[in-house]
C-alpha cells in the first residue's frame, strides 16, 4: 500500500501547496472527511473550515472559505475560493472574512434572493464566525 499521495492546493491568488501527504482532512460541504492514499474517487464541494495536511515533514493547516476537492487513488487536488495558511492567519484576516460573509447574507436578504441563496449565505456567516471560536483569534 502506498504511504503517501500527491496533494495540491491552489486558490485564484496562488498555489499554496504541492507535496506528498499521508492524509488530508477536508471540510466537505456534507461533512468532514479524510483523504488518504488509494482513496475511492470522489468529488466534493468545500465549506469554510480548516484543511489539515499530514505530510512526512509535519502537519500544516489552511483556512479555506469554500471550493472543490477531487480525490483519486493517486492524490487530492483542492481548488479553494480562498485559502490562507494558518500560520499567516490574523484576527484582521478573520474579521475581513466575517464581514464579507455578513455582506453576502445581507445582500441575499435585501435582494429577496431564492431561499437557498439566503440559507447558503447564512450558513457561510455561521461557519466563518465558528472558525473564529475554533482558532481562538
Amino acid at each position: 500500500m502506498a504511504d503517501t499521495m500527491q496533494f495540491d492546493l491552489v486558490s485564484p491568488e496562488r498555489s499554496l501547496a504541492s507535496l506528498q501527504a499521508r492524509a488530508v482532512q477536508i471540510p466537505g460541504a456534507e461533512g468532514d472527511m479524510t483523504a488518504m492514499p488509494l482513496h475511492a474517487p470522489t468529488l466534493t464541494t468545500l465549506r469554510p473550515g480548516i484543511l489539515k495536511v499530514d505530510a512526512p515533514e509535519g502537519t500544516t493547516e489552511y483556512l479555506v472559505t469554500g471550493g472543490f476537492a477531487q480525490i483519486t487513488a493517486e492524490g487530492l487536488s483542492v481548488l479553494a475560493e480562498r485559502a490562507i495558511p494558518m500560520d499567516e492567519m490574523t484576527r484582521a484576516h478573520l474579521d475581513e472574512l466575517i464581514e464579507e460573509a455578513r455582506t453576502m447574507y445581507k445582500t441575499a436578504q435585501e435582494d429577496n434572493s431564492e431561499h437557498g441563496l439566503v440559507e447558503d449565505a447564512a450558513k457561510m456567516l455561521a461557519d466563518m464566525e465558528a472558525l473564529g471560536t475554533h482558532m481562538s483569534l
